[in-house]
């Protein structure tokens, strides 16, 4: 209990600081606080006039672009960074199958892909639960094409029980974003709230959440079968923080936490950021891994570009999806889980129609939050956290 002691801290301040910050700035809960799925900020009655987000903002939007141009340039181009070739040879592949579940998934996947955009009338209210088939179709098609490209070894085939608990642990993951999204005057929301009741919006939106870490893992593991991305980012430069600068880290990421909710619309993107600094230092310091260890360690850079890369992939079908479930849909709204964004300074330029282009960029940090936040939660409950396929067989 006495190493967990930092984490458990740092842990309660995510939820503790943001709300202290949020009060001073609004006297009171922030604009859309408590509605559930989140709605726009300016449909919170107590705020008469309404508050609404700021506009684009040329000014910031170039700052954030030449930010965006920097990170392109580090991953296109990894050697100029000091990242070392690869000389590592691999062992011969087998020639696999594709597991049992493959073809099944993939069957339910394309139904819930044609219902979710088709909208057949006769089919009633079918197309209002696609969402959570489709994900799920779609996970056991990916974790089969890793099965067949890794000799036979994937997530599902390798650790079952693994599985089953990400899927629990990250409907909780996301209420934590859920949660910090109110700090920042909601930069998501569910338009399509009145598809369902309350009772049945909570429930569906949790049965939604499991899909997310077991999707990222499965695109982070896909994309380890391909040599030339396995090895790219393996012999990076070290980094290591002692034990002094491990706590200016944890406090400046408590610092962020507070001023989230104190300046919502400027620090925005603070959201995908701040549980990097508030919790792995707290983790490292406790001697707990996370993706970030095998920097210091070895200066493997692997762990936290893949998964950053990983959750990319997955953010294009993420948003790909939920466009076309609207976009097809020009009566009454039929998907409960369609999402609309409203950011501030950068809403420009826009792929899918909702997802302004420089947002993609935030999924590069949610991929390692959510990898911190899942080995937090495995270090707290006391189960392992590994996402490792390597051929150790759970029982099950």
């Amino acid at each position: 209990m006495k190493k967990l002691r930092l984490l458990l801290f740092s842990f309660a301040m995510v939820f503790v600081l943001p709300p202290i910050g949020s009060y001073l700035k609004w006297g009171m809960s922030p604009p859309g606080y408590g509605m559930f799925p989140a709605q726009a900020s300016n449909t919170d009655t107590r705020f008469n006039p309404p508050i609404e987000d700021p506009g684009f903002n040329q000014t910031i939007f170039n700052f954030c672009a030449c930010v965006g141009i920097v990170i392109l340039i580090f991953l296109l181009f990894p050697r100029l960074f000091g990242f070392k070739k690869s000389v590592v040879v691999d062992p011969p592949k087998v020639k696999v199958p594709f597991p049992s579940w493959f073809w099944p998934a993939f069957v339910i996947w394309i139904i819930s892909w044609l219902l979710m955009w088709g909208r057949f009338d006769k089919l009633g209210t079918a197309d209002h639960f696609t969402f959570v088939p489709l994900w799920w179709g779609f996970i056991f098609v990916l974790d089969g094409i890793v099965y067949r490209r890794n000799n036979g070894v994937s997530l599902i085939s390798s650790k079952p029980v693994t599985m089953k608990i990400m899927a629990v642990a990250s409907a909780f993951s996301w209420f934590v974003f859920e949660f910090q999204n109110f700090f920042v005057c909601d930069n998501w929301y569910y338009p399509n709230n009145m598809v369902l009741s309350n009772f049945g919006n909570i429930s569906w939106q949790l049965l939604s959440y499991t899909t997310v870490l077991p999707a990222i893992f499965e695109f982070y593991w896909l994309l380890k079968t391909f040599k030339h991305m396995r090895e790219r980012y393996k012999f990076g430069p070290k980094i290591v923080l002692n034990s002094t600068m491990q706590y200016a880290a944890l406090i400046f990421g408590f610092v962020l936490l507070f001023l989230m909710g104190l300046y919502p619309f400027i620090l925005f993107w603070v959201l995908w950021v701040s549980l990097i600094p508030a919790l792995v230092p707290a983790m490292s310091l406790s001697k707990m891994w996370t993706p970030f260890t095998e920097i210091s360690k070895s200066g493997d850079w692997s762990p936290v570009i893949l998964i950053a890369l990983a959750t990319l992939w997955n953010g294009f079908f993420w948003e790909f999806w939920n466009f076309g479930s609207e976009w097809f849909h020009d009566n009454a709204p039929t998907n409960p889980n369609y999402w609309k964004y409203s950011v501030p300074y950068i809403d420009k330029y826009h792929i899918f129609s909702e997802m302004p282009i420089l947002g993609y960029f935030g999924y590069l940090l949610f991929g390692n939050v959510c990898w911190v936040l899942w080995v937090a939660l495995g270090n707290i409950c006391g189960f392992n956290a590994s996402v490792e396929a390597d051929g150790n067989i759970e029982s099950t």
